[in-house]
């Protein structure tokens, strides 16, 4: 490839990158601003015609505390957004409501319909009820929703049987709270229920009522109720329309460029030098930061092992609901604490094993220590270990309802909110800590950026490990008391934003960095085929948040831009059979390299599971119109285990293998091992989503669609035969996902005692 050539096309692809990223980020910014104007109020308060006053505002946010301080989102869902067993209590309630006014209403309508008959009275007063329920009579100069006396009278209704839910005043409400796999001892009082009746009261008036002026409720129409009325819009379908015809677009235009520039990438792979005869590894200088990041690793396998045991005991909570073969485990362990900790530790250490390779990397590449990194890493261990503690002994604490001030909770126990449920206090630590690791990447890569002539890899990098620390932040930009809309908009930009978009951007660029310092890959190739992908990945993934939100009080116009820009994120997806291909032939130029074949196989399961997790899976459930009647469902927990592990979790053990072969003797690697671990965990994992979780939202689905969302959620259809089946099908695939981790942790036991016993050989 012509330098002169190579520099412009690095040039112009920096100036693409760097404008569109602030495009994009200002329209995810404005679109932000939208959100915060045209969320669903908060009344002042809620009376009915005679004056009663129903709940008020401090009601309905001490309502979303409590229910932050129970598990929040681990323990059901708001608007789609949590758990799965659990109801989704803004649809239970709306269905519960409607359901219990057309009830009343009937009753009167009865009794002065003279000779009208029945069929004619059910239609008048389920349409006059239809009416009601989404006519918006929130005054905004007062702040009041007044409702009718008859609504007044469903509401109370509802709210009793949510108080005995809650309290656990009889049997009734015991059973349901063991189908829920509710904690049985953790009871609420019942003012603490009356509140957090109020706030589900209000989930599901923004679900049912129209905003000012138009035809569609503040949640667009979801959740799918046909008693009040709640359909898709016409927006929901036409935006659903447009996405395929984007993607189809898009798949084109990215093929026929990509297959373009392959050619010439094909090409030029090889170094300037020809690929390199020996492993740099055999003459690196290991430093003693580098050593003290394997206990990184060994944290990381630790985290690794929990999250596996405890998905299989809040998978099996959704049979037995309060134990697992009848050990009762829910009294120690109950539903809302293990699936927390759950979902904190499929994050936790899949960051643990990226930030280990950060600081693993910056010395390799720079062949010495900055002063005092080793102090650094050791500290930033340290950090990590009392905040995974610290954050799970809070959230058990919260659930178990332990703490008596809710700001207490907020700050020390359990925020509520999915994959942020980490007490304030331990967010901030862990920020100041990710700070801390940017800071000691980035002084150990200094010396590498001031002598390099094409920095442009290490520009990315640098730029990436900044990035994690500042999205992460972005969890810091909501409080106690903030409005749940707000929050949604926050939470994602972590999500989506954090984990799924720039730790993959770091992770590549350190994969390119790697392969050209291993004399594997061009430099110039590796900068413009990163730069690409980087591109193509984020134009996509930052308007592509809004896919989360579509139906979370946000205004329509994040569903047109949602919509239209997520399809996008699809596209890299679909083209990487020519990463695949390409990667492969740069694997096998040496012998050397059987070095870093496992390591490469497990980059190589993450081609495949970002086509089939992140870009089939997630493709089904990204389109506003599938979304309506699947959010919440198993179709996003099948998703959500195939991208998470598949893509970031292999990644992240392939990232760990290739530091492991400079801190541990790779003749000593024991390959079978490896072997079993490796196609284990991908056939376990290929078996739980296609033998249990996909089946599982299918069936959900065409419950939603046939008979409404809430339907879907009850307990009864979630512990139907069929249903209960389908959770058991779970159990071959995480016997074999199991092997694989047990198999994949004793392989680095293995790896690291066996280095340490031939160092005491060689000494001795």
């Amino acid at each position: 490839m012509d330098t002169y050539k190579s520099t412009f096309s690095i040039k112009r692809l920096w100036i693409i990158l760097t404008v569109g990223m602030v495009v994009m980020f200002g329209v995810l910014l404005y679109l932000g601003k939208e959100i915060y104007h045209e969320k669903p109020p908060i009344p002042s308060a809620v009376i009915s015609e005679d004056g009663t006053t129903l709940y008020t505002k401090d009601n309905i946010q001490n309502g979303q505390n409590i229910w932050q301080s129970i598990g929040g989102m681990q323990q059901g869902s708001i608007w789609g957004h949590g758990g799965y067993l659990a109801p989704d209590w803004s649809a239970d309630w709306l269905h519960r409501e409607a359901e219990t006014l057309i009830a009343i209403s009937g009753q009167a309508d009865t009794g002065a319909a003279g000779n009208v008959s029945d069929d004619t009275i059910s239609a008048m007063h389920k349409l006059a009820v239809q009416q009601e329920m989404r006519r918006n009579t929130y005054d905004p100069d007062t702040g009041v929703i007044l409702v009718s006396a008859n609504r007044a009278q469903a509401i109370n209704a509802v709210e009793a049987h949510y108080v005995r839910l809650y309290v656990g005043a009889d049997q009734e409400a015991l059973d349901l709270r063991r189908e829920y796999a509710f904690p049985l001892n953790a009871v609420l009082t019942e003012a603490e229920a009356h509140d957090l009746s109020a706030f589900y009261f209000w989930t599901s008036w923004s679900a049912a009522t129209n905003r000012p002026g138009k035809d569609i409720t503040y949640t667009s129409n979801w959740p799918h109720e046909p008693l009040v009325g709640n359909t898709p819009t016409t927006g929901t379908l036409m935006w659903s329309l447009a996405s395929i015809i984007i993607l189809l677009a898009g798949v084109g235009a990215l093929v026929w460029y990509y297959a373009k520039q392959f050619t010439v990438w094909d090409a030029d792979q090889e170094p300037e030098t020809g690929f390199a005869e020996h492993d740099i590894m055999d003459s690196a200088t290991i430093t003693p930061s580098m050593r003290a990041t394997a206990k990184y690793f060994w944290l990381v396998c630790a985290m690794f092992a929990a999250q596996v045991l405890l998905g299989i005991l809040t998978a099996h909570y959704a049979v037995e609901g309060q134990g697992l073969y009848g050990l009762p485990f829910a009294d120690y362990l109950p539903y809302a604490v293990t699936r927390t900790w759950h979902t904190q530790l499929a994050v936790l250490w899949i960051a643990t094993a990226w930030l280990a390779t950060g600081l693993y990397v910056g010395p390799m590449l720079a062949g010495k220590d900055p002063k005092f990194q080793t102090l650094g890493v050791n500290f930033l261990f340290g950090s990590l270990f009392v905040i995974v503690v610290g954050s799970f002994a809070g959230q058990w604490a919260a659930v178990h309802r332990f703490f008596d001030n809710l700001t207490a909770n907020f700050w020390f126990g359990h925020q509520g909110y999915e994959y942020v449920d980490l007490g304030r206090f331990w967010q901030i630590y862990l920020t100041i800590g990710l700070f801390l690791w940017v800071a000691l990447v980035l002084r150990a890569l200094w010396p590498v950026l001031t002598r390099e002539k094409n920095r442009s890899l290490i520009f990315l990098v640098l730029i990436s490990a900044i990035a994690i620390g500042l999205l992460y932040a972005a969890g810091l930009l909501w409080g106690e008391h903030t409005h749940i809309s707000i929050m949604e908009y926050w939470r994602w930009w972590v999500v989506h934003l954090w984990v799924e978009g720039i730790f993959e951007v770091f992770a590549t660029a350190i994969i390119s960095l790697l392969l050209v310092r291993m004399g594997l890959l061009r430099s110039m190739t590796a900068t413009v085929m990163v730069l690409f992908a980087t591109i193509i990945f984020l134009f996509g993934g930052v308007l592509g948040t809004f896919h989360h939100l579509y139906f979370s009080g946000t205004p329509t116009s994040v569903i047109a831009v949602g919509a239209a820009i997520s399809a996008l994120e699809v596209v890299p997806l679909l083209v990487v059979g020519f990463e695949a291909y390409s990667r492969a032939k740069i694997e096998h130029e040496r012998a050397w390299e059987e070095n870093y074949r496992w390591p490469f196989m497990f980059f190589a399961a993450v081609l495949f599971w970002n086509l089939v997790g992140a870009g089939l899976f997630g493709f089904l459930i990204n389109p506003p119109i599938a979304l309506y009647y699947m959010q919440g469902l198993n179709t996003t927990a099948n998703h959500g285990h195939a991208a998470l592990f598949g893509v970031y979790g292999m990644l992240g053990l392939g990232l760990m293998l290739y530091c492991l072969r400079g801190l541990t003797d790779v003749r000593q690697w024991n390959h079978k091992l490896l072997k079993i671990a490796f196609w284990s965990l991908n056939i376990g994992l290929g078996m739980m989503t296609f033998l249990s979780l996909l089946p599982q939202g299918i069936w959900q689905t065409y419950a939603s669609v046939e008979h409404g969302y809430a339907y879907a959620r009850t307990a009864e259809f979630m512990h139907s035969p069929l249903m209960e089946g389908l959770v058991w099908m779970r159990v071959p695939g995480d016997i074999v996902f199991s092997v694989g981790v047990g198999y994949f942790c004793y392989f680095v036991f293995k790896a690291t005692i066996a280095k340490r016993l031939v160092a005491t050989e060689v000494q001795a």
